[in-house]
C-alpha cells in the first residue's frame, strides 16, 4: 500500500483548488468509459464544482501564503487490487476502495490528536476513484524504450485521490500533516496538531488487512521495508532475520512484531553497538536452531510468547555453538 500526503499534482496550495478539481476530472472525459463521481461518507454523487467551492470557502483566517488543502493518495499494490478483485469481483473494486477511504480518513482526523477532531465527518474532504496509470519519464520502461510516455499501464490501476481541507468541517480548526513539531513544549506541539506520517501510513496496511481479511506477509510490511531502508546495522539485521525465520516458519507470520519486541528487550540493553549486533545475532541464531530442532510447523505450540524468547534466552544460549548469516 502507497499513501502519500503532497499540497498538489497541479502546483502550489496556496489557492483555489479548481485546477486540481479539473486535473482529477481527466478520466471522466474519456470516450467509452463510465463517469467516476465524486465521495464522501455522505454521498456517493458530489459534482465537481461542488468539491472546488466546499473546500475554497473553507479557509477562514488563513493568509494568503496558507495552504488551503492537501491532496492524500491511497494506492494499493497489484496484490491488493488482485486480491480485491479475486474477492469481491472487479465491479465492486471502486466501491471497495472507497469503504477504505472512508475509514483512512476517520485515521487522519485521529493522527491530529486534536480536540473536536475524531472522525471523517470532522474534516472537509472529498474522494475520487481513478482507474489508470501513465508511464511517465521516470519510469524504467520509458528509459530502455519500451514504452513512451503517456502509454496506459498494464493490470489494475485503481487507485484514490482525496482532497481535504487545511480547515476543520467548522472552518475553525487549522490541520496541517506538514506538520510533525516534537519539540520541547509538548503541549503547544499537541495544540498545534502534530502529524505523525509514519503512523498514518502504517495504519493504511492495519486497516486494509483487517477491512477485507488480507494476510500481509511480514516482508511486503511498511516497518520492515522502512526498517531495511532507514535503520542502523543492528536493526537491519535483526528485521532481515526475523523475516528469514517467519519465511522458514509460516506459522510465526502473525508473530513477527512481537518478535521483534522481544528481541528489543533483550539485544539492546547494551550501550555499545556492537555488543548489540552481537547480542541480536546470538539471539536471532539460537532461536533458528531452537525452531528447527523443536519442529514447530508439526506441533504448533510454542509462543506464549516464544516462551520469553526461549525462556528469557538462557535455555537458548546452551543448544548450540553453530553460527548462522543473517
Amino acid at each position: 500500500m502507497f499513501i502519500n500526503i503532497t499540497k498538489s499534482e497541479t502546483g502550489g496550495n496556496t489557492g483555489s483548488c479548481a485546477q486540481l478539481v479539473n486535473y482529477l476530472e481527466k478520466e471522466n472525459k474519456l470516450v467509452g468509459f463510465s463517469k467516476e463521481l465524486w465521495f464522501n461518507e455522505s454521498s456517493n454523487i458530489i459534482a465537481p464544482f461542488k468539491v472546488r467551492s466546499s473546500i475554497d470557502a473553507n479557509v477562514a483566517k488563513l493568509s494568503k501564503i496558507d495552504g488551503k488543502f492537501y491532496l492524500v493518495n491511497l494506492s494499493p499494490s497489484q496484490k491488493e487490487l488482485s486480491y480485491l478483485k479475486e474477492r469481491f469481483g472487479e465491479e465492486k473494486v471502486a466501491e471497495k476502495l472507497k469503504e477504505y477511504a472512508i475509514i483512512m480518513m476517520d485515521e487522519y482526523a485521529k493522527n491530529f490528536k486534536r480536540k473536536g477532531v475524531t472522525s471523517n465527518r470532522d474534516l472537509l474532504w472529498f474522494g475520487k476513484v481513478e482507474k489508470f496509470r501513465y508511464y511517465s519519464y521516470k519510469d524504467k520502461q520509458v528509459k530502455d524504450g519500451s514504452k513512451k510516455a503517456g502509454d496506459r499501464k498494464e493490470g489494475l490501476q485503481y487507485h484514490i485521490q482525496i482532497i481535504v481541507s487545511r480547515k476543520d468541517i467548522t472552518n475553525s480548526i487549522k490541520l496541517s500533516p506538514q506538520n510533525t513539531s516534537r519539540g520541547k513544549n509538548q503541549v503547544h506541539s499537541q495544540k498545534m496538531g502534530q502529524f505523525d506520517r509514519f503512523a498514518f501510513k502504517r495504519s493504511g496496511e492495519d486497516v486494509f488487512d483487517e477491512s477485507f481479511g488480507f494476510e500481509r506477509s511480514y516482508q511486503n510490511s511498511l516497518a520492515y521495508s522502512n526498517a531495511v531502508k532507514k535503520g542502523d546495522r543492528s536493526t537491519n539485521i535483526k528485521y532481515a532475520g526475523v523475516g528469514k525465520l517467519v519465511s522458514q516458519f509460516a506459522v510465526l507470520a502473525s508473530n513477527a512484531g512481537e518478535i521483534i519486541q522481544e528481541i528489543d528487550r533483550h539485544a539492546f540493553r547494551h550501550r555499545s553497538s556492537a555488543d548489540s549486533i552481537r547480542s541480536v545475532v546470538k539471539i536471532l541464531n539460537n532461536l533458528h536452531w531452537y525452531l528447527k530442532r523443536r519442529r514447530l510447523l508439526r506441533h504448533q505450540r510454542l509462543p506464549s510468547f516464544l516462551r520469553g524468547l526461549i525462556w528469557g534466552h538462557r535455555v537458548a544460549t546452551r543448544l548450540t555453538r553453530k553460527r548462522r548469516r543473517y
